[in-house]
């Protein structure tokens, strides 16, 4: 069973040099990645500078720190582009680049910048194909493919990388999942994106039950898959009272503490109640790449310090 790794989330870094101070910081906390979103309108997650130049700036501000996009939509860049500007970045950064994709899922976001929003099994669909030209671009061959959604007529990526980027792939969905199990190093586990585009809210979709049938999806497919999850953490004496507040935020009621403490994605409690559930939740759920918000990442270090080399 592999070690646990860390991310940090810039979510709320609103220009490159907040970004950079971030970065830093989480290099001297002892987490493994700064990671990105890809969005270009401002709702659910507050405005953000452009993942891959933001990332060229935090891997030269940073030694060891890995970098990382959580994930771009794939209908945003072709994969040919796409795999020019992730190698350049994978070089710059002496290996660092993290590439995480997913099939695309903001309505609102499509229809504001006048793109097709198409139904789920076509965005999967070209997301797929995408996926398969990306990794023979960075293999250095000369690509031709003819595919559904690409037509690719002879192209040869450069710069060449010695090594390609980990792909993550983030997934909701059974399809979803399954195409992580056959092609990814890492799957972010997430609620299913809904048609109407937007991630569902249910809570089911965030209980051990869902996850855990999430991630049999994906080792389903015989591949050593990381399995990795946006998380909460709070550091706190009471569990309870922690979970009560979680409850009440999203809009739940104090009623269903309990519900939230079934959630693998949330870690509150006292440290040592924290790096047990982490260590029981990998050995159930195979979650090892904990993923927080930069808005939580200075009071979690202490989880981090104390799972580190776990």
């Amino acid at each position: 069973m592999g070690g646990f790794r860390f991310g940090v989330l810039a979510e709320s870094a609103g220009s490159v040099g907040e970004l950079v101070a971030t970065a830093r910081r989480a290099e001297e906390l002892g987490y493994d990645t700064v990671l990105l979103r890809d969005h270009f309108v401002p709702e659910p997650f507050g405005d953000q500078v452009a993942p891959l130049i933001g990332l060229a700036a935090a891997a030269c501000a940073t030694t060891t720190l890995g970098v990382g996009t959580l994930v771009l939509d794939n209908d945003y860049r072709h994969p040919v582009v796409l795999a020019k500007e992730a190698a350049t970045l994978q070089q710059l950064s002496g290996g660092r680049f993290e590439l995480g994709l997913g099939a695309g899922w903001l309505r609102v976001e499509y229809e504001a910048a006048g793109m097709a929003f198409d139904r789920a099994g076509v965005r999967v669909g070209r997301l797929e194909e995408s996926v398969r030209l990306l990794k023979e671009l960075f293999a250095g061959k000369e690509v031709r493919f003819d595919g559904a959604h690409y037509r690719v007529d002879g192209v040869t990526n450069f710069p060449a990388v010695d090594r390609a980027p980990r792909v993550l792939i983030g997934a909701g969905s059974p399809r979803m999942l399954r195409l992580a199990g056959r092609e990814a190093d890492s799957v972010g586990i997430l609620a299913k994106a809904l048609p109407g585009g937007i991630i569902s809210d249910a809570m089911e979709e965030r209980f051990t039950a869902a996850f855990a049938t999430k991630a049999d999806l994906v080792r389903a497919e015989g591949r050593d898959v990381e399995i990795s999850s946006v998380v909460s953490v709070e550091l706190a004496d009471d569990p309870r009272a922690a979970a009560e507040r979680y409850a009440v935020e999203r809009g739940w009621g104090a009623g269903a503490a309990d519900l939230v403490a079934d959630m693998p994605a949330k870690f509150l409690g006292p440290l040592d109640h924290v790096v047990e559930l982490a260590h029981h939740r990998r050995e159930r759920l195979g979650l090892s790449y904990l993923v927080v918000s930069d808005r939580e990442f200075e009071a979690a270090a202490p989880m981090v310090r104390a799972l580190s080399g776990a």
